[in-house]
């Protein structure tokens, strides 16, 4: 998710959006202007904002001229330009050349209605650009409220090639955001998937599970040797987060009676707890609950959809 101050850069016939996420000393994002042609000029690097002034930002871009040799109608030069001095938290600003009017008010319409009205600048300049066919209508396909789920990110559009990059929570969000983006176009746009699992306390629980399922005995509470042996790659992961707590919720496919479903599931989100206090993990650290048939990830109408929503799910807290 986008928080504290959000800056976009954005080089249009050759797009580059830069989305950095947190105000909070994350360091440098690195910011490849393209020009027409397609190729890269020179790297600029937005700096990390200041810590010595927590909730304020650093300077959003470092303005520098960077020229390439013209090549059919494109621009001679292309610079990024400092934000206003008042700049303000979750403020975005976007630059760059269009081809015309029509795709910036577009453009800046998507952007307004993603991040709020008061939080875009305007600093797009309207030149002699070339784009590929329906470039606009694409590019607008591809703002919207899902790069809100990707922090420290950049969405670069470079003619029909797209480069994604930054972090979110988990491995299946990371595939599903490039697919959608993916079938949002036609065949003709490649994406180059950069996006990578957060380091957060929840990116870590999710990555170490990986999409397994913490097998148990069929009917009971009794954890298979391969659910033991999940759970202690997860103790290892939990020791490590003693000051966060930590959701064990359990699941069951629809399959027989729900309440002796919602019963199993708590019981099974407790044989977990048990197992992982008996690894070294503080009771006070975690807490479980049993839900049942009733938060499914998949139909219940097949066998491996069942497998499935049969399943642990660690949620971080506070």
């Amino acid at each position: 998710m986008l928080s504290k101050h959000t800056r976009i850069a954005s080089l249009l016939a050759g797009l580059l959006i830069s989305t950095l996420a947190h105000a909070d000393n994350d360091g440098p994002a690195r910011v490849t202007p393209v020009d027409n042609s397609g190729m890269a000029i020179r790297t600029t690097v937005l700096p990390a904002p200041s810590s010595a002034q927590p909730g304020t930002a650093g300077p959003a871009v470092s303005t520098a001229g960077l020229a390439s040799g013209t090549t059919g109608g494109g621009t001679g030069a292309i610079s990024a330009a400092p934000p206003p001095a008042n700049a303000t938290p979750g403020q975005v600003v976007v630059g760059g050349k269009v081809p015309d009017e029509a795709t910036k008010a577009a453009v800046l319409a998507r952007l307004r209605d993603t991040y709020g009205a008061a939080n875009v600048v305007d600093q797009i300049e309207v030149a002699d650009v070339a784009t590929p066919p329906n470039w606009s209508a694409n590019v607008q396909k591809l703002i919207g409220p899902q790069l809100k789920q990707i922090s420290k990110g950049q969405l670069k559009i470079d003619g029909t090639q797209i480069d994604v990059k930054g972090e979110v929570h988990n491995e299946s969000q990371r595939q599903q955001l490039a697919s959608d983006m993916a079938n949002a176009l036609n065949p003709t746009y490649t994406i180059k998937n950069g996006l990578r699992v957060s380091a957060s306390e929840q990116g870590l629980l999710d990555q170490t599970l990986a999409n397994r399922t913490i097998e148990f005995e069929t009917g009971s509470a009794t954890l298979t040797p391969q659910g033991r042996a999940i759970l202690d790659q997860m103790a290892a992961v939990l020791s490590k987060m003693q000051t966060k707590t930590v959701a064990i919720i359990g699941h069951t496919d629809n399959s027989g009676n729900r309440t002796s479903n919602i019963a199993l599931s708590q019981a099974r989100a407790d044989a977990v707890k048990g197992y992982l206090v008996a690894r070294g993990i503080p009771p006070e650290q975690m807490t479980t609950t049993g839900v049942g048939p009733d938060q499914p990830i998949a139909s219940n109408d097949s066998t491996d959809g069942r497998a499935r929503n049969r399943r642990i799910e660690f949620r971080a807290g506070s």
